[in-house]
């Protein structure tokens, strides 16, 4: 699986884990969601992604958008 696939993965489950822990435990639990979601916005514009980062690190293979 490449970088590309593996971030959108990886922020597609702790989307949906921190909306789930927010309807388990507490509202506030959106925070984290909001700051995956502000994350993956400046990524777009900017082309830097911690997590892809960490990714190619760990030796994944780099895709299309994380070169």
């Amino acid at each position: 699986m490449s970088i590309d696939r593996l971030v959108f993965a990886i922020a597609g489950f702790l989307i949906l884990l921190s909306l789930g822990l927010s309807l388990a435990h507490s509202v506030y639990w959106l925070w984290f969601t909001a700051f995956i979601g502000a994350n993956l916005l400046q990524a777009a514009f900017t082309g830097l992604c911690p997590m892809a980062m960490i990714l190619k690190r760990l030796g994944s293979r780099p895709g299309a958008a994380f070169d």
